[in-house]
């Protein structure tokens, strides 16, 4: 892995922002939330800061009643297909869920999204245990069947990962003479038997661009850290303060037991010109719909963020997905303000040093398991 001195940055986007009331901002466009335009100018302002990557949020149901969140939502991968296109550094890291959805279909959308993207894919695994969304379905009967659903999760990537590999890289000869398009010596059965699935495989998708696209996790409990320890690339953990930044990072690595493993830290962020702007604003938009989460707040200037971000990246953690806590005033107020403080403190890049997700993120492209 090599090595990257700064700390990674990425943001979370979804609907109008974190908040719950974000919508209600006079700057927030809430016609527009079903538009690819609105989600191709998010993830263009991200790419204009150079971060990292940027996460696409879904679900298959609606967000519990009277919370006045947003109610509609489009599908993450579709959206990060369209968006891919029209940038060419940041990476793309939809949300899917396992629980109600097959491998194979999200491994080869997956692939998809890394080569129209030239390598910048990834994917955040959710498990999902509510009876609501389970209903949207008709397959399982919650809570009575939602048990192991992270060791699910934990076959469901094997699948997606032995679908990515069963192409060598090399397996496309598009021999014209011959007529021979693929060497078939050169494709390979998944062949995962276990309790939830039977794939045999081989993809019909030829291996991404980066090999195996990032494969991202949320660690919040002890079976959700094992999930990623075992099968992820990154993990999204939630240190309330720096004090606990250093048993995360080692809960990390000791699940990951020798795999490489990035806890990235997730944080939920108002940003204005003055600390007093930032909580004032965050307490108007709580009286409207209080914000609830298990994820730390900051509210503050971009420069004192930056400080909260250096200081805890020297504790330990590799990097960040902030969570704009309105859209778009938040995300703005990253990519002009905390971006530059950033630099100012030698702790962020001038440039993009990588073209695939995996390179900005420091990890090699991986061998394919099959390959002699």
């Amino acid at each position: 892995m090599a090595a990257v001195p700064h700390p990674h940055l990425a943001v979370a986007l979804e609907g109008a922002g974190a908040h719950p009331a974000a919508w209600r901002e006079p700057d927030a466009r809430p016609a527009e939330l079903v538009t690819a335009r609105y989600w191709a100018g998010l993830v263009a302002e991200a790419e204009s800061g150079l971060l990292d990557f940027v996460t696409l949020a879904d679900s298959l149901g609606p967000p519990p009643q009277d919370t006045g969140r947003v109610h509609t939502a489009l599908d993450a991968v579709l959206v990060a297909a369209r968006v891919a296109p029209l940038t060419s550094r940041v990476g793309l890291v939809p949300s899917a869920t396992a629980t109600h959805t097959e491998p194979f279909h999200l491994s080869k959308a997956i692939a998809t999204v890394d080569y129209v993207s030239e390598g910048r894919a990834g994917v955040q695994i959710q498990v999902s245990a509510a009876p609501t969304e389970a209903a949207q379905f008709g397959r399982r009967r919650f809570p009575a069947e939602a048990t192991g659903l992270h060791d699910e999760a934990a076959d469901y990537v094997e699948v997606l990962r032995r679908l990515w590999d069963s192409w060598e890289d090399d397996a496309e000869i598009r021999d014209v003479p011959t007529g021979r398009f693929v060497d078939r010596d050169k494709l390979h059965y998944a062949d995962f038997e276990g309790k939830w699935f039977s794939v045999k495989g081989p993809s019909i998708t030829p291996r991404p661009p980066q090999g195996q696209p990032v494969v991202a996790t949320a660690a919040v409990d002890d079976e959700s850290f094992r999930l990623a320890g075992r099968s992820a690339d990154l993990a999204f953990v939630t240190p309330r303060g720096i004090d606990e930044i250093p048993a995360i990072v080692d809960r990390v690595r000791t699940e990951a037991a020798g795999r490489i493993v990035l806890p990235i830290a997730d944080l939920i962020v108002f940003l204005d010109e003055t600390a007093s702007a930032a909580a004032d604003r965050k307490a108007r938009l709580d009286d409207l719909a209080p914000l609830t989460s298990d994820t730390a707040v900051f509210t503050g200037t971009p420069a004192a963020l930056a400080e909260h971000l250096v200081a805890w990246h020297r504790a330990g953690l590799p990097g960040f997905r902030l969570w704009p806590g309105a859209l778009p005033h938040d995300l703005t107020a990253v990519t002009t303000g905390l971006v530059p403080e950033l630099r100012a403190r030698d702790a962020f890049r001038d440039t993009y040093e990588a073209s695939t997700l995996r390179g900005l993120l420091g990890l090699d492209r991986p061998a394919n398991r099959y390959a002699a």
